[in-house]
């Protein structure tokens, strides 16, 4: 059983089916990719896992419980934190401010603290804001205002504002999307340090493969909606359906 549990998934949009019969397993503290051409359902499917699809049948189980037709800041507090592909962070906000934005909800037309809520003052609660920012090497902009970053120092802000929330699944949908090669290998040091310094599960969304076998333990290949196959990156590179679907080879290409 992993952490993750998605089972008979199925999503149609009118005459399109999304998702066609989904299951997806993902192991607790790996790196599990979901990848395939454009259209195959991935971005239907992320939606399904954090609130802001309901799937027409199946289920949906994280760490024993649905996620199914809880609100997205429900599913976040039940340890489930999102990178969007295009970085959301508030550009008047300092780097700072924004890590301390997602520490509070909204309640009854006010914003409360809730996380932490054993942090006795607001000095320990930036403390352990300022923790997260040198995880993420970003200590030093601090008091910088958010909207002048680079691309790259946007993503790992973005990356900081998930983790003060302490999540035990993250999920990244093309977290390297429109990067230069230098930021792209930045981002791929930077989910290393996090994997290793954290016991945290991610569920990666991605095109370019070389983050994909720089990253992912298990990677689930999507085809017009269906799960194609499901196995260690060694195994998928060498997969002669997965080069016909996804790379758009034949078998006689595969083998050349």
């Amino acid at each position: 059983m992993g952490i993750l549990e998605v089972k008979g998934v199925n999503k149609r949009f009118g005459g399109l089916q999304a998702l066609r019969d989904v299951n997806l397993s993902v192991r607790e503290n790996t790196v599990h990719a979901i990848i395939g051409p454009n259209g195959a359902g991935k971005s239907t499917l992320l939606n399904c896992l954090v609130g802001k699809l309901m799937p027409d049948s199946g289920s949906v189980m994280f760490d024993g419980q649905s996620v199914l037709g809880r609100k997205p800041y429900q599913i976040n507090q039940m340890g489930i934190s999102r990178v969007f592909q295009t970085p959301e962070i508030f550009g008047d906000l300092t780097v700072l401010e924004n890590v301390l934005i997602p520490c509070f909800a909204r309640r009854d037309g006010a914003y409360r603290l809730h996380m932490f809520e054993h942090v006795e003052n607001e000095s320990e609660l930036i403390g352990r804001a300022e923790a997260i920012l040198e995880d993420v090497n970003m200590a030093d902009k601090r008091h910088a205002h958010s909207a002048s970053l680079s691309r790259g120092d946007k993503r790992r802000l973005e990356m900081a504002m998930c983790l003060v929330q302490e999540p035990r699944l993250l999920l990244l949908d093309e977290p390297t999307a429109g990067m230069a090669r230098a930021d792209t290998n930045n981002t791929i040091d930077l989910l290393q340090e996090i994997k290793s310094r954290r016991n945290i599960t991610m569920a990666i969304i991605e095109h370019d493969m070389h983050v994909v076998f720089s990253l992912a333990e298990r990677i689930t290949v999507l085809a017009q909606g269906t799960p194609l196959v499901e196995d260690t990156p060694e195994n998928i590179k060498g997969n002669v359906k997965v080069q016909e679907a996804y790379l758009g080879q034949s078998h006689e290409g595969a083998a050349a």
